[in-house]
């Protein structure tokens, strides 16, 4: 009789320092052999959907940062080009 699988999180569910460490462990499982051929792949496909969560997460992490650094009026302009990159307010 085979042990029962326990059940992964869900990637979307994790934080970002727990999908990354994760990630990590799979990256030095990977890296040092090892493994079998369907368990290399399996770790393979889980860490593409880890790296893909992970880069998710900080999208959502920069865009935030950008919308509090940004002025008050310029809220409703994404596209970053919409801002003003010439003008240094240091050289007033």
């Amino acid at each position: 009789m085979m042990p029962p699988k326990t059940k992964k999180t869900s990637p979307q569910e994790k934080s970002y320092e727990k999908a990354y460490a994760e990630l990590q462990e799979i990256v030095m499982k990977l890296e040092s052999g090892g493994t079998s051929l369907e368990e290399a792949l399996a770790l393979y496909e889980r860490g593409r959907v880890l790296a893909k969560a992970c880069t998710e997460l900080l999208d959502k992490a920069e865009l935030r940062i950008r919308k509090l650094g940004s002025p008050p009026d310029a809220e409703k302009a994404d596209d970053p080009k919409e801002y003003d990159l010439g003008h240094d307010p240091l050289s007033e």
